[in-house]
């Protein structure tokens, strides 16, 4: 198999077998068009150690078919619902998947914009799934708090948003 260089952003070089960098729909589709070089890929949004990061992700998960994102359906055809596709996602996830979700939040959101600008749908799934269940059950108070989001809102404008809002709120009161 042939080894390509990418290049990251902080200059490190990661040398990665070919159907290993595939996984990727950026490089797979840099690759396609330009073909194969001696020379790295840039990779110019991602960081050296975020790099190193995803392709543990795509060695780990070589040859795997079973984590390629299910087509769209086609017209006439029945959508599979968010809890469908959750279960999914969470009956795909191994002993790696959770210990390598297991990192600080700056982490978990530089991999995330890693596997968005590479194209790499599994990767970028699982970090949202990740993501979102720190979020599950918190309020918006402990969600501002754990993602360190500034409130923007003036008391009467959060009150008027949560007014407009009402209808979203579940059986527990929280907001």
């Amino acid at each position: 198999m042939r080894i390509i260089k990418l290049a990251a952003a902080d200059g490190a070089v990661i040398s990665v077998e070919q159907d290993m960098a595939e996984q990727s729909g950026t490089i797979r589709n840099i690759l396609n068009d330009v073909g194969i070089s001696t020379k790295p890929i840039p990779v110019p949004n991602v960081s050296g150690p975020i790099l190193s990061k995803v392709v543990d992700y795509w060695r780990h998960h070589r040859g795997d078919a079973s984590r390629q994102r299910p087509r769209e359906p086609l017209p006439g055809e029945e959508n599979d619902s968010s809890e469908a596709a959750t279960q999914r996602a969470i009956s795909l996830m191994d002993d790696f998947d959770h210990e390598f979700c297991r990192i600080d939040q700056g982490t978990l959101f530089d991999i995330m914009l890693a596997a968005n600008f590479l194209d790499v749908p599994p990767l970028l799934d699982l970090i949202g799934y990740t993501v979102a269940n720190k979020m599950k059950g918190k309020t918006v108070a402990e969600m501002r708090a754990t993602f360190q989001a500034k409130n923007n809102f003036t008391p009467e404008q959060e009150q008027q948003a949560l007014r407009d809002n009402a209808w979203c709120e579940d059986d527990s009161g929280r907001s």
